[in-house]
């Protein structure tokens, strides 16, 4: 998120309206308030077994706002057909594996699991179907011999920080036409 954040500035055809989390305690809403962005949380520990009324008050965040785009940067709650469809085509997802492998979690144990050389980040469409958006971008990452999932996933970050950037940069350009 703050990767994002700080990419918008200058010539760039976004501006970030709000940082909105589902974790009170996630340590980007400071770090965006800090920056004068306006923030909300919808936690959705009180909606349990209601993920309909949670998707609500979180679609409620975003119209009041009437964001272009909908970045997801560590939003870790899977999403309804119904909320993804309201903002189909203008919600974007960073995924930590080179996609379409490894679709889901524990994506960097899978890859050294399955003996994999590279592995990487991908920037994708948001669609129902979990991971298997339109592919924006994406950014390898080489394996190598001693790695563990962290360090792997250490790696990875690193490029995530930079490609998420980057494709939302042409991402909202193509938007303004």
């Amino acid at each position: 998120m703050v990767q994002l954040v700080e990419s918008m500035t200058g010539d760039h055809p976004a501006r970030a309206v709000l940082v909105l989390s589902n974790r009170p305690d996630a340590g980007g809403l400071q770090k965006a308030r800090d920056r004068g962005i306006a923030t909300a949380v919808v936690d959705h520990k009180p909606f349990a077994g209601d993920r309909a009324a949670f998707e609500a008050e979180l679609v409620a965040r975003l119209e009041r706002v009437q964001p272009d785009i909908v970045c997801l940067a560590g939003f870790m709650r899977v999403l309804t057909a119904s909320f993804v469809e309201r903002w189909q085509g203008r919600m974007l997802n960073i995924h930590p594996s080179l996609l379409p492998k490894y679709r889901g979690l524990d994506t960097h144990a899978r890859a050294l699991d399955a003996g994999d050389h590279e592995a990487g980040c991908t920037v994708h469409l948001v669609t129902p179907e979990l991971d298997e958006g339109p592919i924006l971008g994406q950014m390898p990452v080489p394996i190598h011999p001693d790695d563990t999932p962290q360090a792997l996933a250490d790696r990875v970050l690193v490029a995530e920080h930079q490609l998420y950037p980057k494709v939302l940069r042409e991402f909202a350009q193509s938007l303004k036409g």
